[in-house]
């Protein structure tokens, strides 16, 4: 294309996409008036905010939590206004309302393009969730002994300790390997899950995902199909995801016809779960191979970025080491280390919990705001981010026309005083003292709910994989206790998060030292 020609379509790219987002702007601050904005709130001087926003979110978020707690306000990003709410009231209508209202599929699909990214299927036909809601969950306990193992092997590859000598290595980067490895024994199985190509094409698939959203949304709605076209490209990846699990998932198939739907020796993993639920074009090897990728999308990246803020948080308070070491050896010692046991391991529990707590995710739970920051793809939690289908009124009289986003302030919520007494102070065992009181030994584990917890979201859409996350980071950090002692690499602290609009990553440079423990 020549230079000219290039100038003139990118010409009519700009108009094509600054009219109609003008006009959307103006027609949506009419409508979202009554709601107070952070910032100034004018067509053009809001997308100065936007632009804050990318660098200062958690500043913003908070502003608009301290002044309106209770209530709603809204915030701007360069594509649009976010509507973020706060307090148990709100949340519980948030968690009340009707899918075709408040809809927690479509902020998803908008957010990540899925039609565009993962494939129509996964959005129209997510028939995978209620796999990792049921299946998934409930072979947790038998598939154990395998997650177990996973993490041990990966760790002995990941981490080569020799002797006393400490090894440095690089946080992120060992936590995400450890967690893929594991992640998926229990989704394709052995000897899969340890192939390097096999794990680095998942890894590739979500930065891919994350890259081609961000790209598409560099486009005006109306031309996100023609934008796709020439931007992303679903079959090449999910053809390249075939050569690994095409040849799996047609030997399932060829099986169960063979043999019958429970066949000897049938493998007790996600391809088989999904398989299970799987009805008419469902059980084809490209439509599973698609529904393993989308749950590797969902599953990997997030418990990455949580293992490492857990490890941080290990390596620069070694005054906790010393006590879950004993809760976790007493219990080993007892009764095997087993998800069931896990389970009485409540300052274990009660640490990971904290360390979501005090970091978590993020600013706030949005489907908005997800970045490609130098090979690490990392997004907000979106458990709780909704796009509004039908006008919605919250039951304090706040309305919100059709067609906008509500999220929640996370961060806000999980460090004000209403709810965590001196909530700016890492308690690692604030939860397990909570769990003392009487009537409060359930509530106050990680994977509980509530309003004034909201990591996992709340009600029907709640995060359907929390007992696989919390399981798996419980049984890693029990595993470095047990067979580690950690520090940083350096005195220098807790290396920083890096924030990066609404989200919280864990620095992605810093290293963290292991040697074999010393007894």
């Amino acid at each position: 294309m020549e230079l000219f020609e290039f100038c003139a379509l990118s010409g009519l790219l700009v108009i094509a996409y600054a009219i109609p987002s003008l006009v959307r702007a103006y027609r949506d601050k009419s409508k979202l008036s009554p709601i107070p904005v952070i910032g100034p709130s004018g067509i053009l001087s809001s997308y100065w905010v936007a632009l804050r926003f990318v660098r200062e979110a958690r500043t913003i978020v908070q502003e608009g939590y301290d002044k309106y707690y209770g209530r709603a306000f809204r915030v701007p990003t360069l594509s649009k206004w976010v509507i973020v709410v706060s307090g148990p009231d709100m949340l519980d209508d948030i968690r009340r309302a009707p899918d075709d209202q408040l809809s927690f599929r479509e902020a998803i699909s908008e957010t990540f393009h899925i039609d565009y990214t993962m494939g129509p299927e996964i959005h129209h036909d997510p028939y995978h969730v209620a796999t990792v809601r049921t299946p998934l969950t409930r072979n947790l306990a038998i598939r154990f002994t395998d997650i177990q193992e996973e993490i041990a092997a990966a760790f002995n590859d990941v981490v080569p300790v020799n002797g006393k000598e400490w090894v440095s290595v690089p946080a992120f980067r060992t936590m995400m390997r450890v967690v893929s490895r594991t992640s998926n024994r229990l989704f394709v199985g052995f000897p899969l899950c340890r192939d390097v190509g096999y794990l680095s094409m998942m890894e590739r698939f979500a930065r891919d995902v994350f890259s081609d959203s961000n790209t598409l949304n560099c486009f005006p709605r109306f031309l996100w199909p023609i934008a796709a076209r020439l931007f992303t490209d679903i079959a090449a990846r999910t053809k390249t995801a075939i050569g690994y699990l095409g040849p799996i998932v047609q030997d399932r198939l060829d099986k169960e016809e063979q043999y019958g739907f429970d066949w000897p020796g049938k493998p007790n993993d996600l391809i088989s779960w999904l398989l299970e639920e799987a009805q008419g074009d469902q059980r084809s090897v490209w439509n599973v191979t698609a529904r393993v990728l989308a749950v590797n999308f969902a599953a990997i990246h997030t418990t990455s970025m949580a293992s490492t803020h857990m490890l941080y948080d290990l390596s620069v308070r070694p005054e906790y080491i010393q006590p879950l070491r004993e809760e976790v050896e007493s219990v080993v010692t007892q009764e095997g280390l087993s998800k069931a046991s896990l389970g009485k391991m409540r300052k274990l529990d009660s640490f990971v919990r904290e360390s979501q707590r005090f970091t978590g995710t993020g600013a706030c739970i949005t489907p908005l705001l997800y970045f490609r920051y130098r090979r690490l793809t990392h997004a907000c939690t979106v458990v709780m981010g909704r796009k509004v289908l039908r006008d919605f009124t919250f039951s304090n009289g706040t309305f919100v026309p059709a067609g906008n986003f509500i999220t929640v302030a996370s961060f806000a919520t999980h460090h004000d005083e209403i709810n965590y007494e001196s909530p700016q102070e890492f308690d690692g065992f604030r939860f397990s003292k909570m769990r003392e009181a009487d009537g409060e030994s359930i509530r106050h584990q990680m994977v509980s709910l509530s309003s004034k917890n909201v990591m996992f979201g709340s009600g029907r859409h709640a995060c359907p994989g929390r007992f696989f996350a919390v399981n798996e980071l419980k049984a890693i950090l029990a595993h470095v206790l047990l067979k580690y002692d950690v520090k940083l690499e350096d005195d220098s602290g807790r290396p920083a998060d890096h924030w990066l609009g609404a989200a919280a990553i864990p620095n992605p440079y810093a290293k963290v030292m292991f040697r074999q423990r010393t007894l």
